[in-house]
């Protein structure tokens, strides 16, 4: 005994009072900071010397607050921090921000920088980020951009003298929407490390894969940058930017046969029928498509993205129209459901679909696993019981706004054996009846229902994945088996009005119980 203990309390940082973590490597160290999140791990890094060194050492992600006073500190810090590879500088516009110098030591602190996001560092410039650009950061693959002061010399400068750059975001970049200069290659002040006859090639030094626009109010600007990336593009997002679209799909179908791109989202942006031409033309390789708020879209446009993107995997479609009207009908989508065969994923916003399409999407999509249709009158319990009998490999299925009840409820219940995940939102036809006798019949489906408050037992919660499994109470006439659970049960609530009686509720329940143990 006397011999153990003497020999554990030479060791280091196990004698009584010591630090235990002197023991463990750094590595296993460094791994339980990387559990923590931001506000506890920098509490943890001013513990020790030797906490602030491995946390230093260690940390991945850096998030600063980007206002003029740092740009003193910047050295300093980021040679502590050398090993980040996720850098965010975010500041409010009606501060003054970093500035240029500071922007340009980071390549050189950094070298192992993978990701840069800026926001609201509106006193950043076209010049900041040409400096930045020419020590051709190797590891740099993903950029972003919000509510910055920069222009198209800044993005065109990133473009050619990143070699890894793959994604790229805009967002609400007001000086490049008041310039209405294109994103083009002509600026010879952005090409200083190319020779000259380079410049009409620029973009062959980087692979772009993914393009995301928000906010921006000039499309023909991208046209000479969708264009050049034609052949490496995935992934082209376009979400509140206004301008002709239209146009710069049909030039991007002019200037390359074929594209690479894979998923196209188009949301609240003034495209139609010639749009989707374009696409379905150019993008055969196309498996992911969203429609949202499109107003000139019609049926038309989708037969032709049926005729030529075979591959489709993901479908959603907002039918949405500023003057009213229908533009989306059934026909367009049933044209999809019976030549895209390989859909695994459909949501249908305000698409009066039928049984009609439901047996083509069930008959020609064996592998269609999630659905959501919302916000139209057509699906009824009809449709539902057609749901329930016909698709055997639906795993998550969403009601929203339909006019279905207690029968529609009961025939997904008793059909659709892979069920895992049933959501129910804004259907005043269904009852917390019906919706108890769905849970007691298949307690491992997760039901999801904004109906008002629920009650359900601990034993019944699910968290995993940030889901919740939701039951309702059991009918007025059970009150010996739900009283006796009474003090076990949890307020589950969908919608966002009753977060605060839930965490009440909660609070109530959890002291009621701390006090009955105590009492025992």
């Amino acid at each position: 005994m006397g011999q153990g203990s003497s020999s554990s309390s030479s060791m280091p940082g196990l004698g009584r009072g010591g630090d235990l973590t002197l023991a463990l490597p750094d590595e296993c160290l460094a791994s339980i900071f990387g559990k923590l999140g931001c506000h506890d791990r920098n509490n943890c890094s001013l513990v020790c010397k030797h906490w602030k060194r491995v946390d230093s050492k260690s940390r991945q992600r850096l998030v600063l607050v980007a206002r003029s006073e740092i740009s003193l500190w910047f050295p300093s810090l980021l040679a502590r921090f050398s090993s980040v590879s996720v850098l965010s500088l975010k500041c409010s516009r009606k501060l003054v921000s970093l500035d240029d110098d500071a922007l340009a030591r980071i390549p050189a602190l950094l070298p192992s920088l993978k990701k840069l996001k800026l926001k609201g560092c509106v006193d950043v410039t076209d010049n900041g980020l040409i400096a930045f650009s020419l020590h051709q950061p190797p590891l740099l693959s993903k950029l972003s951009f919000a509510s910055c002061g920069i222009g198209s010399r800044g993005i065109v400068s990133l473009l050619v003298n990143c070699p890894s750059l793959k994604d790229l975001t805009l967002k609400r970049l007001r000086k490049l929407d008041a310039e209405s200069t294109p994103l083009s290659f002509q600026q010879q002040s952005c090409f200083k490390t190319k020779s000259k006859s380079d410049t009409n090639d620029c973009y062959g030094f980087g692979k772009l894969e993914r393009l995301c626009l928000k906010d921006l109010h000039n499309a023909r600007l991208f046209v000479p940058l969708l264009c050049s990336s034609a052949h490496s593009l995935k992934t082209l997002i376009v979400c509140r930017s206004s301008g002709n679209w239209d146009s710069v799909l049909q030039s991007l179908q002019t200037t390359s046969s074929t594209s690479s791109i894979e998923e196209m989202q188009m949301d609240n942006v003034q495209m139609g029928d010639p749009g989707l031409v374009a696409i379905s033309g150019s993008c055969p390789r196309l498996q992911v498509l969203y429609l949202s708020r499109a107003t000139d879209c019609t049926n038309d446009g989708l037969s032709a993205i049926s005729n030529s993107c075979r591959k489709l995997r993901k479908l959603h479609i907002d039918a949405w129209s500023r003057f009213g009207s229908q533009a989306i009908g059934e026909e367009g989508f049933l044209s999809i459901a019976t030549k895209c065969s390989g859909l695994q994923e459909v949501v249908l916003m305000g698409v009066p679909i039928t049984v009609i399409s439901l047996d083509a999407l069930a008959t020609s999509c064996p592998v269609l696993e999630r659905m959501a249709l919302c916000n139209t009158e057509s699906v009824g319990d009809s449709e539902m019981q057609f749901i329930g009998a016909k698709f055997n490999a639906l795993k998550k299925l969403c009601i929203k706004n339909c006019p279905i009840s207690d029968t529609g409820i009961k025939a997904v219940g008793e059909g659709c054996p892979s069920l895992v995940k049933l959501k129910v939102k804004r259907c005043r036809g269904v009852t917390k009846e019906s919706m108890w006798k769905l849970r007691m019949r298949r307690r491992r489906l997760m039901v999801s229902v904004d109906s008002g408050s629920m009650l359900m037992a601990e034993d019944e919660i699910d968290n995993r994945g940030g889901t919740v499994q939701a039951a309702v109470l059991p009918p007025k006439s059970r009150t010996s088996t739900s009283s006796s659970r009474i003090h076990d049960v949890n307020v589950i609530c969908s919608s966002r009005g009753a977060l605060l009686i839930r965490s009440r509720f909660e609070n109530a329940l959890r002291l009621n119980n701390n006090n009955r143990r105590r009492s025992n």
